[in-house]
């Protein structure tokens, strides 16, 4: 009876369980069926940004935080064809190909031929190139990927102008087996991390995640934008030569962003792309940090921020209008310009306007970012120079000032002595 029984159920299974299969085909549909909404991602926003401007993107970030997941919604949203290629599972002959025998290998040499999917990638003229899990691929893979992510050669084969690289690494102690990048190869990339956003993850497993789209440029600002990038990064290494190549002695850090000629011409690029987007100053800074580096890339929004102070020598022409920048650590720059052009040309004229722009700024923002320029412009007074008026509506602040940090200094006193 139990064999029969088994034969019985065995015959009449097969449309009962494709029935059910299809059934399950349904729900599976139903799951992935999920909609995109127009959302603020400063991740997404630098992704793109990056992939507009044609530069090779690295996603650092643990495992199963959804970075696979963002590049197939990616290359859904560019409608761009998506190609993945686990580099870890590849030789480096996949890479760098294969070498062919022609007819006559003494005339014609012998080519290298590309792999299947790079001629894919060529005969559809455009798509996205994803290189996942690249942390684990061994030095020699990592050596043959190097022309690849540079020059864009695969063997013989130049893939199209429409093709963007995108790659994605675990941190070495999250990888499978993993290794560090070695320098060169990690000089090619913009490096982004890659973290989750909860309310993210918490809309999109309801059916609903953010779009991505390709920044809008204006077209009225390109040329502003190309002028205003070579200004901040040239300025900033004259003044900073030693930035211009720096290779960390950390063998994890040389597997990062880290500061060279080559990167800092990705920097200046992605500076242009991010002003002529009217991207914020959040997304600017994952980008320019992702290319040279923490330091220097700090080093080099701090130069952006210099650019935008206003002339000293304008807000002395005419301080009671003068426009003074709203961050306090910029209005302070801004004072202190002031200060130091009249140091440099001390006049009575300049020195009485000086007085009117530390008024107008003590009317405008914090008393206590005054105190410093007013100390020193005090001092600058000529013996035959008569006190202005405007030095009466900062004695007050200056006084209060004073006294505060004598008070602290006290406390502190106190406090150093034990009672």
């Amino acid at each position: 009876m139990p064999a029969s029984s088994s034969v019985t159920v065995g015959a009449s299974s097969g449309p009962a369980h494709e029935s059910r299969l299809d059934i399950a085909a349904d729900l599976l549909a139903l799951l992935h069926d999920t909609a995109t909404e127009p959302r603020v991602d400063m991740q997404l926003e630098a992704l793109t940004l990056a992939v507009a401007a044609d530069l090779p993107v690295l996603l650092w970030g643990e495992p199963g935080i959804g970075k696979t997941a963002a590049l197939k919604q990616l290359a859904a949203a560019l409608d761009l064809p998506l190609t993945t290629v686990i580099a870890s599972v590849h030789e480096p002959s996949d890479f760098s190909g294969l070498p062919v025998v022609g007819d006559d290998p003494a005339v014609q040499g012998v080519p290298m031929a590309p792999p299947d999917w790079a001629v894919r990638l060529a005969s559809a003229g455009r798509g996205l190139l994803f290189l996942d899990e690249l942390s684990t691929a061994p030095p020699a893979v990592q050596a043959a990927l190097l022309r690849l992510v540079l020059e864009r050669r695969v063997g013989a084969l130049r893939l199209p102008a429409g093709v963007r690289i995108v790659a994605a690494a675990n941190p070495r102690s999250s990888a499978a087996d993993g290794w560090e990048l070695s320098p060169p190869l990690a000089n090619r990339f913009v490096h982004l991390q890659w973290r989750h956003d909860h309310e993210v993850v918490v809309r999109g497993l309801g059916g609903t995640w953010p779009r991505a789209s390709l920044p809008r440029l204006d077209p009225d600002r390109l040329s502003e934008a190309v002028t205003f990038a070579r200004r901040a990064v040239c300025h900033l290494l004259a003044a900073r030569p030693a930035l211009v190549h720096r290779l960390p002695s950390n063998e994890a850090q040389r597997g990062g962003p880290w500061p060279s000629p080559r990167s800092w011409e990705m920097a200046l690029c992605l500076t242009a792309f991010a002003t002529a987007a009217n991207a914020s100053r959040d997304v600017l800074s994952m980008l320019v940090r992702g290319t040279v580096g923490d330091g220097p890339g700090l080093e080099l929004l701090a130069a952006m921020d210099r650019m935008d102070l206003p002339d000293p020598e304008a807000l002395l022409a005419d301080p009671a209008a003068a426009d003074l920048p709203e961050r306090g650590d910029l209005r302070q720059a801004a004072l202190d310009s002031v200060v130091e052009a009249v140091r440099r040309r001390p006049e009575k004229p300049r020195w009485d306007a000086a007085w009117t722009l530390l008024a107008r700024a003590l009317e405008t923002g914090a008393p206590d970012l005054v105190v410093v320029p007013a100390s020193t412009l005090a001092a600058l007074r000529r013996a035959d120079w008569d006190v202005p008026a405007a030095i009466e509506q900062l004695a007050g602040a200056v006084s209060l000032s004073s006294q505060a940090d004598e008070a602290a200094a006290r406390v502190a006193a106190v406090a150093g002595t034990g009672r």
